[in-house]
């Protein structure tokens, strides 16, 4: 393990709002879309990234970061940064944007694994307690109901913190999302070095990051979805993916010593079992990781099979699990599995 590197785990910040009625036609029911840029680069300065590419549709906005990924909905913004961004730091910058909209914050949710570094953690992000206390000091009075807690593993680099608010009338989740957040470590080596820019190459973080996702059958994860992609220098790559109203993304340190690769996507717990299974397979399977960690939130006790399910044939074996309930976000489960025996 490297002294010191690029920080691969990131830290994902997931804020919801309302209105008085946040579904009428009043400003063509765009409502956080409404963000100028001016704004969102506002907030992106105080976490200390950059925008690097974006795309939109219908339903939402997604935008890849120079420290990985944004997604703007009418009303539900998720801002997901490694390395040492400060992404708490976004809190009330947000909060205060929305405000102008007739936007009030009734819930948030903030997730991360365990630092690769985390003696290289600026402020608010040293510790999980300094973290808690700093979201608990920004948050309004509203979110009356708030839950902190670190989900175990047998090997605690790999423990699960998270740390949900809701106020009174969004204490429960109610509707059926699922979130898939996976994060891989010590990635195989001859897969992780496709995602380094060849010595000499000209190309553009764009064009460079299209070749990535083609090279390594990324496209072919979700093949549904329109993809946004970027490549980094000399090496990293990171990539939004649209389908519908959802979402998908992809994050890659590839660096030998503290490799790392995240994937994230939403479904519903109405989904066909088997796609999402296959999506699952897919995503790991681009990377063969050593060590795969897995963290659903869902309103269902029974998705996490499904992880087991995508795993298991790739010669993954369960080797923690741990379940919490939390408000405004629902049932969290967190699994950790590691390769039987590397080929």
């Amino acid at each position: 393990m490297a002294v010191s590197g690029f920080e691969g785990f990131e830290k994902r910040l997931e804020l919801h709002f309302f209105g008085d009625d946040p579904l009428s036609k009043i400003n063509n029911n765009m409502g956080l879309r409404l963000l100028d840029f001016e704004s969102i680069e506002q907030v992106l300065r105080a976490v200390q990234c950059t925008v690097v590419s974006a795309v939109g549709n219908h339903f939402f906005d997604a935008y890849v970061l120079s420290e990985s990924s944004m997604f703007v909905y009418p009303t539900k913004i998720i801002i997901k940064t490694c390395g040492t961004t400060q992404l708490l730091k976004s809190i009330r910058p947000l909060t205060h944007f929305a405000n102008k909209l007739n936007l009030k914050l009734c819930g948030c949710r903030y997730t991360r694994g365990s630092f690769i570094f985390p003696k290289s953690q600026p402020f608010p992000h040293t510790n999980f307690k300094e973290e808690v206390i700093y979201i608990e000091e920004n948050l309004p009075k509203n979110l009356v109901y708030r839950k902190a807690a670190v989900m175990p593993s047998k090997n605690p680099c790999y423990s699960w913190h998270v740390f949900a608010a809701g106020d009174q009338n969004h204490r429960k989740k109610s509707n059926s999302d699922v979130t898939f957040e996976i994060c891989m470590t010590e990635l195989d080596r001859h897969l992780a070095r496709k995602f380094y820019k060849k010595a000499g190459d000209c190309k553009t973080g764009d064009s460079a990051g299209k070749e990535m996702t083609a090279l390594t059958g990324i496209d072919d994860i979700n093949p549904r979805a329109f993809i946004c992609d970027f490549a980094f220098d000399p090496c990293g790559y990171s990539m939004n993916g649209i389908d519908g109203d959802r979402y998908s993304t992809i994050h890659v340190t590839p660096e030998d010593g503290y490799s790392y690769a995240s994937f994230e996507c939403v479904g519903s717990v109405y989904d066909d079992d088997v796609d999402i299974v296959e999506t699952l397979k897919k995503a790991v399977q681009v990377f063969k990781p050593a060590t795969v960690s897995v963290s659903t939130t869902s309103n269902s006790r029974e998705v996490w099979t499904t992880v087991a399910r995508a795993t298991e044939p790739l010669g993954l074996k369960c080797r923690t699990f741990a379940m919490d309930e939390f408000p405004a976000a629902g049932t969290v489960v967190f699994q950790t599995f590691t390769a039987a025996r590397r080929k």
